[in-house]
């Protein structure tokens, strides 16, 4: 029943905390808004936020490379469209659906999908430090989001020292799988071995550090392009905040976005946003209006791309979920817990 699925509560949520958002604002204050919003700086905004998602798909195709070469055009298009399955599905569901989607349409094992996906949170997290300890310089962030910031600074150093430890010594991980797994759980085993060799393969790129120093360059390329992004608006509403509020709404709303609730934070962005702009004395109707606007800036890019990589694939969201819904994330084995296709892939 329609009740029971996690996008019509998410749904649900994001319609109650709109509604909240703009309860307030009245016909009157949105007239005046109008009026004063400047076109040029909205536009500036619109093409960071391309660079923004350019930057990202770009990202990914490296991290991809040691195993397989997407041509830049295929991988803004084929992010783009992962992206527009995050926005439109709710919680965790949308990155699972992204998966799916690389794997089956580059031939790579989804495994392997989900290691880059790994290495994208790894990056932004290390990205998202840099950039609060940067800010902070100019800014005393609030005890409570000084506290998630340092708690994600040591998650993101024990989560880059798991990667090294797992990339390193996958060899004697699946010496001790086969020892103490095979005989008695063989299917368990081929999982283990299988998801072993297979995000190893994904994370190979933190042995090279080219490929390393280059992702970490885009990834603050890409958020410098962001922060802009939120900078381009503060100048079209008028705001007479600097370069650094902008880096600082930036990351009050990625930390408060770690965890997605509703399909494409619909209702949680806007009152992350809002209530962080609420610290710099933004009124309410233009802190909830900005918020909106940032959150439609967001999207269109990866709106634009991705339907064209859908529409050109003949790709239906629909058909996606219905395919996977069910699905697990590795492939099956035998009864008797035999790998039935062996042979290695991408």
């Amino acid at each position: 029943m329609i009740w029971k699925k996690k996008q019509f509560w998410g749904t649900i949520i994001a319609v109650a905390l709109l509604a909240f958002c703009v309860k307030d604002i009245s016909l009157s204050e949105l007239k005046s808004l109008f009026y004063r919003v400047n076109i040029l700086y909205i536009f500036l905004a619109l093409i960071s936020s391309s660079v923004f998602i350019a930057f990202k798909a770009i990202r990914w195709k490296l991290i991809v490379a040691p195993q397989k070469s997407i041509p830049i055009c295929r991988s803004l298009t084929l992010y783009s469209a992962g992206q527009v399955l995050n926005i439109l599905m709710p919680a965790l569901t949308g990155q699972l659906a992204r998966i799916f989607l690389f794997a089956q349409k580059e031939g790579l094992r989804k495994t392997f999908v989900f290691s880059t996906i790994v290495l994208e949170v790894l990056f932004d997290s290390i990205t998202l430090v840099i950039f609060l300890m940067l800010t902070s310089l100019a800014f005393v962030f609030p005890e409570e989001y000084r506290s998630v910031s340092w708690i994600v600074a040591a998650i993101t150093l024990m989560f880059m020292a798991g990667l090294y430890v797992l990339l390193h010594y996958h060899k004697s991980l699946e010496e001790y799988s086969h020892s103490h797994l095979r005989s008695h759980w063989p299917s368990l085993y081929v999982g283990v071995k299988k998801f072993i060799r297979s995000f190893c393969k994904g994370i190979e790129l933190l042995r090279s550090s080219q490929h390393l120093a280059g992702s970490l360059s885009l990834s603050l390329l890409l958020w410098t392009a962001h922060m802009l992004v939120v900078f381009f608006l503060f100048k079209a509403f008028d705001l007479d905040l600097p370069l650094a509020a902008a880096a600082a709404v930036m990351i009050v709303n990625t930390l408060a976005l770690m965890v997605p609730i509703t399909p494409g934070n619909a209702g949680t962005f806007e009152v992350a946003v809002s209530t962080s702009l609420a610290a710099f004395s933004v009124n309410r109707s233009d802190a909830v209006m900005f918020a909106l606007a940032l959150h439609i800036l967001d999207i269109i890019p990866m709106w634009f791309f991705g339907a064209a990589f859908l529409r050109s694939e003949r790709v239906s969201i629909s058909d996606i979920k219905e395919k996977h819904e069910d699905e697990e994330l590795f492939d099956h084995v035998s009864e008797e817990g035999i790998l039935i296709d062996d042979k290695e892939r991408v």
